[in-house]
């Protein structure tokens, strides 16, 4: 992996692909009453989770292409604040960030969603390695493994950032769920966040089961794929490409980056959608190094019991 091409930006590790000058835009932003944050570290069903909030709001009509989900839904990281001050309302806004770098304020929303961290390392490894030039020639999943329970790599440590959040859990202004429940019984997850983004969105879908059904299969892995997954890999060009209206100052500046002509294949920004996936990857090496790392970053805490029922190791 190009491990050489991460750095730290006022605290936080990040990919030199994510500027600066758009991240310290994303840890200023000062939110506003309405809005409503997806905060995940990567590969956390984050994108599952937007589509369905935004499915919610549009009473089962959610964007259609990437674009219009990516302006409906920005990435702070990605995109700046600009981004966000211009979404249309009501929409919701992504963020990886930690807590201790996350614009909060007690009067929006954060929906967090925890996955476990073994699932957590191939689906972000999957994701790493087809945004990683071909001039890289070793994008194993063990090297990747050592990436990840150093914590070097975007967003920094795992369990720093699911700690951050965790903590923050019982806020009135916080809902925490993890992915395992949402892929256990999507419905039940649905309605949750429903009722966490207002009394008017929860009663629709407690009272309109033909509107829940609606929503739910607009967020089914299916829909997803073609809507995500022929065009995510071009999101910057088609963002610098966008007419004047919808234009973002920010994001000019990746017209600046020299991005490498050819990546490493990937799987699809939308890949399984599993729970156990890690059985497929992990050696009985990389399982005991992994043990050890949770061990040692979950001392005093009860966080692992999130997964008490799945059979991690």
């Amino acid at each position: 992996m190009d491990a050489e091409n991460y750095r730290f930006v006022d605290g936080l590790w990040a990919h030199n692909f994510l500027l600066e000058d758009i991240l310290r835009s994303a840890f200023s932003y000062k939110p506003r009453p309405d809005d409503v944050f997806v905060a995940t570290y990567p590969k956390c069903g984050t994108t599952w989770t937007q589509y369905l909030i935004l499915s919610i709001l549009k009473k089962g009509d959610p964007p259609k292409t990437s674009m219009d989900f990516m302006l409906a839904s920005p990435f702070l990281e990605l995109m700046g604040a600009e981004a966000a001050e211009k979404m249309a309302r009501p929409g919701v806004l992504k963020i990886h960030l930690p807590f201790n770098k996350a614009p909060y304020s007690e009067h929006a929303k954060y929906i967090c969603v925890a996955r476990n961290p073994y699932d957590v390392c191939v689906s972000f490894y999957y994701h790493t390695k087809g945004f990683t030039p071909k001039s890289v020639k070793d994008v194993s999943f063990a090297a990747f493994h050592e990436m990840f329970i150093s914590g070097k790599l975007s967003w920094g440590d795992y369990f720093d950032h699911l700690l951050s959040w965790y903590e923050q859990r019982d806020r009135p202004n916080v809902l925490f769920l993890t992915y395992e429940e949402a892929k256990k019984d999507t419905a039940r997850w649905a309605l949750k966040i429903a009722d966490f983004l207002g009394a008017e969105y929860g009663e629709d879908l407690h009272k309109q089961p033909g509107l829940l059904h609606k929503v739910l299969g607009a967020c089914s892995l299916e829909n997803m794929r073609c809507v995500f997954n022929d065009s995510m890999p071009n999101v910057i060009q088609d963002l610098l490409n966008l007419p004047p209206a919808k234009a973002l100052k920010s994001v000019e500046a990746y017209r600046k980056l020299n991005l490498p002509p050819e990546m490493h294949e990937s799987e699809g920004f939308v890949r399984k959608g599993i729970v156990g996936d890690w059985r497929a990857h992990f050696t009985p090496d990389q399982i005991t190094k992994t043990k050890a790392w949770i061990e040692e970053k979950t001392k005093g805490t009860d966080v692992m019991q999130l997964w008490s029922d799945i059979d991690l190791p």
